[in-house]
Order: C-alpha cells, then sequence, then structure tokens
C-alpha cells in the first residue's frame, strides 16, 4: 500500500488534482518517473475521485429535492396569490367606479395593483427558471440511461439538447443549481466518451504484435454502427486523430513488414470477411507490392466509411507512396541498358496501380505518378547516382596494386635532333623504310626534351604534357650548339660501337647530311626528316582503369539509345544525358582523390599519373570514337571529353606542382627556414645534421618516386628538390656579413655533403660504371654550378678566383657584384683585394655573355 508521500502516491494525486480542478503539480512532482507500478496506484485514485464525485453529486440532488418541491408549494401559492391579486384588482376596479371613493383610495389602490403585478412577473420567472431546471435535469437523465445502454449517438444528441436547455434557463450561471447540472453534463460526457472509446475499438482494432487489422461496420452486441461512430469522432473533433492512430498502427502490423525490402523472405498481405493481415510469403517483385498494396487500400475503402477515404490519403498514402518509390523502385531502376526489358515493366505496373489508386478515391499521388511519368529522368539520375558512387567506392578501397604502364610520343625530327636525343640516350624508335631504324624498347632513358631549369616545373593551368618534357612541335629538341657540346654523349644499348657516329643508328650518312642547307636557296633539297617514337614507362594505380570502364560503358549506353533499334525505349530521351555523366564522374574523381591519393608515400605522384593517364586515354578514345562507323552520327558529335581532358591536364599538374612545393617546404624547414643556415657552422653539428637531414630526405623521396615516375619526369621532380637545396645554401652563404678561413672550409663541407647529390643523376645503363659516368644534375637544378662554383670560391685565393671569373665560368653563375662581395667577406681589404675587386669590375663579362 503505498503510502502518500510516496511517489506513487504524489503522482495519484497530482492526476486527481488536475483533473478535478486543472491545477498542475509542482515540480518535484512533476519530475518523478511514471513507471508501469505507478499506474495502477494512480488509475485506482483517479476511480476514487470519481466516486467521491458522483456520490457528491447524489448527494446534492437529495438534498436540493426538498427545495425543488418547496419551488413547487411555492409557485403553487403564488399561483394563488395571483388569482387572489386578481380578485382583489376586480374589487379595486369596482371600487373606483363608485362615485363615492375618494382620490387617495384610487391612488393606494394603484400602487397596490402594481406591487401586485412585479409580483406576479416575478413569480412568473421564478417559475419558468424552475420548468427549465426541472427539463435540463430531465434531459441528463435519459443521457444517462442512453450511456448505460450504449446508444452513443442518442446519447450525444441528448447531451447537446441539454446544454441547449441549460443555456436558455433565464438564471444567473452562478446560480448553484446551474453549476450542479453544468457539473453533471460534462461527466455524462466524459462517461459517454469512455463508452464510445469501447465501441470504436471493438469495430476497428489494430492488433500490432500479431500483424492483424480488423475493421466491421456493425457487431451483434453494439448498437452502435461504423458509420455512427464517424460522427461521435465529429462531435468528439477526433477525425483527424483516430484516423491518423489507426493509419500509424496499420503501418506497424502489416505495410512495414510487408515492405522490408532488407528481409530475406517477405511476408504476403491477405483479407479475409473484415480482417486484413500478414500471412504466408510473397517475391521481393514490384509487381507482387503493388497487389498487396492494392488489397490493403481497396480493404479500407470497403470497410470504412467514404467520407474517411480522403483522410486515409493524406495521412497514410504519402508515407506509403515515398516508401515504394524511394526503396522499392528505385531500386528497381538499372544503372545501364541491361535489364531495360524488367524496366519497363515496373513502370508499366506503376502506372496501372496509380490509375487503381484514382479508382478507389484516393489523390495525393504526386510522387508515384511523378516517377512513372518521368521514367527517362529517373534512369538518368539512377546512372548519374550509380557513377558518382562507383568512382567514390572505389577511391575508398585504395590505390591497389600499381602497374606499369608506357608513353608513348611521335615527333618528326632532323638528323640534327635525331643526333642529340641519341646523346641524350632517349628510347626511340624511326619508321624503317630503308633507312635503317634503331629500336631501342627494352631502355627507360630521360625524356629528350630536356628542360635545363628544373625550377620551371609544371605550373597550375598548364598542358599536362609540359611535365613529361614535351612542349610545342619542336620544343626541347634543337638547343643552341654551346649548350650541346656540353651535354654528356648517351648512347643506347646496342645501337652502336663506341668509335660509331651515333646518326648512324638512325640511318643518315654524312652523304645524305642535308642539315646545312641553305634555305635560301630553293633549288637546294629540303631536310630530311624521320619520325621518332618517343617511350618512356611510369606506374599508375589501380583505379584509372576502373573508371575508364565506367565512362566508356555510359557513352556506349548513350550510343546504343540513338540507335533505331531502341528508339521505342522510355528511356531514349536520356541518351544526351549520359553523355554529360562522364564530366560528373571525373569531376567526382577530381574533388575526391587528393583526400584518398594523399596519405600514401609518393601518393600525390601517383595522382599526376592517374590523372596523366585517364587524359591520354580518354583522349585516344575521343579521337577512335569519332571514326567509329558501328554507331550513329548523333552519337559522334554527342561526346565531348575536350574539356574534361583539359580538366585532368589541369589537375594532374597540380598535383605535381603541389607535391614538389611541400616537399621544398620541407626541405627549406630542414635547412633552417627564414634563418640562416651557416652562422658559425664550424662551432655546432646541428647545421651539418640539417644538411645531412635535407639531403637524406631527398635521396628518401628520389627511391620513393623512382618507381612511379617516368624517368624524365623524376628527373625534373628530383632536381627541383636538389635545386632548392643549392639555392637555399646559396642564398645563406651569400647572406653571411664575414667568412672566415676555417668558415669558408667548413662550409665547403657542408657544400661537399649536398653535391653527393650528384649520385641520383649518374648515368643508369645496364654495363655502365656509375664512377666513370658525368652526373646530369645541372641540367635539372639551375643552381646546381653556383653552388659547385661557389664551394670552388670558398677554397680559393684571390689569384684563384681572378682565374675563375677571367678564365674560368665563373660569370656564367655569378654576377659581378656578387663576386665582389664574396671576396668582401671572404678576404681583408688590401691592395692585393681592392685590385682583384678592380679587374673584376672592369671586366663584367669576360667570356662574353
Amino acid at each position: 500500500m503505498a503510502t502518500t508521500d510516496s511517489p506513487m502516491a504524489q503522482i495519484a494525486q497530482a492526476l486527481v488534482e488536475f483533473s478535478i480542478h486543472g491545477s498542475f503539480p509542482e515540480d518535484k512532482v512533476s519530475s518523478l518517473a511514471v513507471d508501469s507500478d505507478s499506474l495502477p496506484t494512480a488509475l485506482k485514485a483517479l476511480a476514487d475521485a470519481k466516486a467521491k464525485l458522483q456520490a457528491e453529486i447524489h448527494a446534492i440532488n437529495e438534498e436540493t429535492a426538498d427545495d425543488v418541491r418547496s419551488w413547487q408549494t411555492n409557485a403553487q401559492a403564488v399561483q394563488d396569490d395571483i388569482l387572489r391579486s386578481k380578485a382583489l384588482a376586480s374589487d379595486i376596479i369596482k371600487a373606483s367606479e363608485a362615485p363615492v371613493v375618494s382620490g387617495r383610495a384610487i391612488h393606494d389602490a394603484e400602487a397596490k395593483a402594481d406591487f401586485l403585478i412585479r409580483e406576479l412577473n416575478y413569480n412568473g420567472q421564478v417559475h419558468e427558471s424552475l420548468r427549465g431546471v426541472r427539463t435540463v435535469n430531465q434531459t441528463l437523465d435519459q443521457v444517462e440511461q442512453a450511456r448505460d445502454e450504449r446508444r452513443i449517438l442518442d446519447a450525444l444528441h441528448l447531451l447537446e439538447k441539454s446544454w441547449t436547455e441549460l443555456d436558455s434557463v433565464s438564471v444567473n450561471k452562478s446560480c448553484r443549481a446551474l453549476k450542479l447540472l453544468d457539473i453533471r453534463a460534462f461527466e455524462l460526457k466524459s462517461d459517454v466518451h469512455d463508452v464510445f472509446d469501447r465501441v470504436w475499438n471493438s469495430l476497428v482494432d489494430v492488433d500490432i504484435e500479431n500483424q492483424r487489422v480488423s475493421i466491421s461496420s456493425t457487431r451483434k452486441d453494439e448498437p452502435m454502427s461504423l458509420q455512427d461512430a464517424v460522427i461521435g469522432l465529429r462531435a468528439y473533433k477526433e477525425v483527424d486523430q483516430r484516423i491518423g492512430r489507426l493509419c500509424r498502427d496499420l503501418n506497424k502490423a502489416v505495410l512495414l513488414p510487408r515492405m522490408d525490402i532488407t528481409r530475406e523472405t517477405l511476408p504476403a498481405i491477405r483479407v479475409e470477411n473484415s480482417t486484413l493481415e500478414v500471412r504466408g510469403s510473397t517475391d521481393k517483385s514490384v509487381k507482387s507490392l503493388f497487389a498487396d498494396l492494392e488489397l490493403v487500400f481497396s480493404f479500407l475503402v470497403q470497410t470504412l466509411p467514404p467520407d474517411l477515404v480522403e483522410t486515409i490519403s493524406s495521412t497514410l498514402l504519402p508515407e506509403t507512396i515515398h516508401r515504394v518509390t524511394s526503396v522499392w523502385l528505385d531500386s528497381a531502376v538499372p544503372s545501364s541498358l541491361e535489364d531495360m526489358e524488367a524496366f519497363q515493366s515496373v513502370i508499366a505496373e506503376a502506372r496501372v496501380f496509380c490509375d487503381r489508386l484514382k479508382t478507389l478515391g484516393f489523390s495525393n499521388l504526386g510522387d508515384l505518378q511523378e516517377w512513372a511519368e518521368s521514367a527517362p529522368k529517373v534512369w538518368l539520375s539512377k546512372c548519374r547516382e550509380t557513377a558518382l558512387d562507383s568512382v567514390r567506392t572505389r577511391l575508398s578501397q585504395g590505390l591497389g596494386a600499381p602497374k606499369r604502364v608506357e608513353k608513348i610520343e611521335k615527333q618528326m625530327v632532323s638528323r640534327s635532333e635525331g643526333q642529340q636525343l641519341v646523346a641524350t640516350g632517349a628510347t626511340a624508335s624511326a619508321d624503317d623504310h630503308g633507312w635503317g631504324a634503331w629500336d631501342d624498347g627494352e631502355q627507360e632513358a630521360p625524356e629528350p626534351a630536356v628542360n635545363n631549369s628544373a625550377n620551371e616545373a609544371p605550373e597550375d593551368g598548364d598542358d599536362g604534357t609540359d611535365a613529361w618534357g614535351w612542349g610545342e612541335e619542336d620544343a626541347g629538341v634543337e638547343e643552341p650548339e654551346e649548350e650541346l657540346k656540353e651535354e654528356p654523349k648517351q648512347e643506347p644499348q646496342g645501337s652502336r660501337l663506341d668509335d660509331e657516329d651515333p646518326s648512324e643508328a638512325w640511318g643518315w650518312g654524312d652523304e645524305a647530311n642535308n642539315d646545312d642547307v641553305d634555305v635560301s636557296n630553293p633549288s637546294q633539297p629540303a631536310p630530311q626528316t624521320r619520325e621518332l617514337i618517343l617511350k618512356e614507362s611510369y606506374s599508375i594505380s589501380s583505379l584509372p582503369q576502373p573508371v575508364l570502364d565506367l565512362i566508356f560503358a555510359m557513352v556506349e549506353d548513350g550510343a546504343a539509345l540513338t540507335h533505331d533499334s531502341h528508339a521505342g525505349s522510355p528511356v531514349a530521351a536520356a541518351a544526351a544525358g549520359l553523355f554529360s555523366l562522364p564530366t560528373l564522374a571525373l569531376a567526382m574523381f577530381r574533388a575526391v582523390s587528393p583526400y584518398y591519393y594523399a596519405p600514401g608515400i609518393g601518393g600525390n605522384m601517383y595522382l599526376y599519373n592517374d590523372a596523366g593517364y585517364l587524359a591520354e586515354r580518354l583522349a585516344d578514345f575521343a579521337a577512335a570514337w569519332k571514326q567509329r562507323d558501328d554507331i550513329s552520327l548523333r552519337a559522334q558529335k554527342m561526346l565531348r571529353l575536350d574539356d574534361d581532358i583539359k580538366s585532368l591536364q589541369s589537375f594532374a599538374t597540380r598535383a605535381y606542382t603541389n607535391e614538389l612545393s611541400i616537399q621544398k617546404t620541407v626541405l627549406r624547414d630542414l635547412l633552417g627556414g627564414e634563418q640562416n643556415l651557416l652562422h658559425h657552422p664550424s662551432s655546432t653539428d646541428e647545421t651539418a645534421a640539417s644538411v645531412s637531414a635535407a639531403v637524406d630526405h631527398v635521396h628518401a623521396l628520389a627511391d620513393a618516386w623512382d618507381a612511379i615516375l617516368a624517368r624524365s619526369v623524376w628527373q625534373q621532380a628530383v632536381g627541383a628538390l636538389a635545386d632548392a637545396v643549392a639555392a637555399k645554401m646559396v642564398a645563406d652563404v651569400m647572406d653571411l656579413p664575414s667568412i672566415g678561413q676555417d668558415e669558408a672550409y667548413a662550409i665547403a663541407g657542408l657544400i661537399a655533403r649536398v653535391e653527393g647529390l650528384d649520385a641520383l643523376f649518374l648515368p643508369s645503363r645496364p654495363g655502365a660504371e656509375q664512377e666513370d659516368g658525368v652526373p646530369a644534375t645541372a641540367q635539372f637544378a639551375g643552381c646546381w654550378l653556383r653552388l659547385k662554383y661557389l664551394s670552388e670560391v670558398l677554397q680559393s685565393n684571390l689569384r684563384d678566383v681572378r682565374f675563375l671569373w677571367v678564365e674560368g665560368e665563373l660569370s656564367l653563375y655569378f654576377g659581378v657584384e656578387e663576386v665582389v662581395d664574396l671576396v668582401g667577406v671572404s678576404f681583408e681589404d688590401n691592395a692585393r683585394t681592392r685590385e682583384v675587386v678592380r679587374e673584376i669590375r672592369g671586366n663584367p663579362r669576360p667570356r662574353g655573355v
């Protein structure tokens, strides 16, 4: 038994207070948790309060019974007084007519008559009010009788009648009798609602646990029909509430189990008599779903009153149709032209289902009807979604196993260009028409179009082929004669003996040398040229091929839709949309790929290769597409990949330059960042450690990129890193205020460590001894020779510095003022020093450049 201070008792008392007085509980009570143990106590308290109120009303009725009888007696007495007053009035009139009656007697008689008239009117009003009270009381008695006999409509009509009668009683509403009648009417309304609730639940029964819905128009043990119940719903203004609850329960009991497409087996829907239930099993076809849904909505139309169909249409139908279109129908949409016949069947079934629902009287079919009428749009949306998701999913699976691919570039070159390409060791072959073509397809060599400045890395927006060293038609293959003399001669393996002319490998003899043709003399023959095939291999990840396969499949489907054989296809209008999907797929690749590539070592370089590979394959595909004769002319014109190819090339360039920018920043930070690394280098090991760390970092990146990049791109990338280190060292030396002899030798030692990067650019031909080769570092690092000559200057005396400037090549890499500054910080200010400075200033261009 719960005590009065227990939480259950407090909750129960709060409910009673709210029900009787409308008062809300205090915070400490309203914050109490309500559980299943609290409900019996609360219900018992409410029942006790209800019984107490009924007892009070009954007691009041008993108490007022005597008053009512007294009012009736008084009314009778008033009636008797009225009769006597009429007789008295008659006597007064007669007396007034007598000539002996004085004026004063007449005045008294008139006053008495007015009083009697007022009393008569008052007594009439009292009588009328008592009669109205009795009428209301009798009507409420009839309500009680109808309630007990479960005649709900009669009870409601009588209640409405009692309220009308109560309003017509001409007595102040604060009258105790009217208050009591009003309380009784309110209690009866609540009692009638409870009876109505039980009757409704017996007519409309939803068993969620057993997945069954029963709706009966009438029951033998209930005098109220379902149609009558609707009237009751309107009387209590509960139509939307009750139908909303019915829809939610029906959804849980029947629709959700039937429409859960994730289940291995789905139950079927059966209707027997007035019961709708989930029973048996069915397949996962859209046709079976539509058949079962038609059973559900037909059952509702047949069992519910017609005026509730619109409520069902606005409550249950929208959610059901949304689930049908977003889950079932969308899953039935193919992502290609495969299974298009089944898709056509689904469209036809959706249209039939829409027509059937309209016949049943339902509206709000917007989503389903739109889906059925816009098949091309739906299918194209599915293709778009599948394409984007496919790219995103494939990227999320990682780069996969790398794959070596070959880049082939064809160029027409002259004899001098061929000699240079042989000298630089390019892998090439010339077409053989009696010229004695040379082909070394196994060799991987630097791109013949060498960029002598490694700082000229591909920039954002440049053609992606710039990263390969190939520019314009003849760019990079014809270089100044002076530079050609300084380039190391690299011979293709097995192409000739050591004492042979490299040009012989190209089929050009001295007798056929037309490079010296005088262009002013048109009678001389034109220079002879041959087609040169340049080959380089590099690594790509496993990602480009799935993207290419996806794009090729989409445009093939688009081409098929333009064919006459698909003229009757429901998605024929989506052909143009398919040709726009490659742009979206490639945009997704560019947007998402940096996130998945960046974490891996060399990831950005893989991204550079992959994007470039995609651009190349798409360009080849687009060129071949225009030559195909198995597709329509319309399909040929609809494929537009030029902008996508340019975007991929720019994207590849950005990946390359971003990676170099990041690594250059790392190297600069290792070398002191914005501070001068070379302050007092002989007094600390930190400077040497920093230089070693930077050199090791370049070696590590070179090793990582060696298996990824093409040789020419690798040389440019690693050369750019070496150039960044050299530039930082040169800048720090030039920024020193003074350099002592010990410091100079210490700095030279640090530079010697940096010069160890030359090992990365030694010739790599099989059989060649690396120590005998000349490193090509200077071709890819613009500051490299500046660094080397700076080291020479630091280790030289004044005479040697003068010799390097006047007789050597120091002037090719340092300006006059730079050398003068070096002399100033490295040597004492004396006559000899000033003489050397004057001689350097007086001969600013000793080599004529």
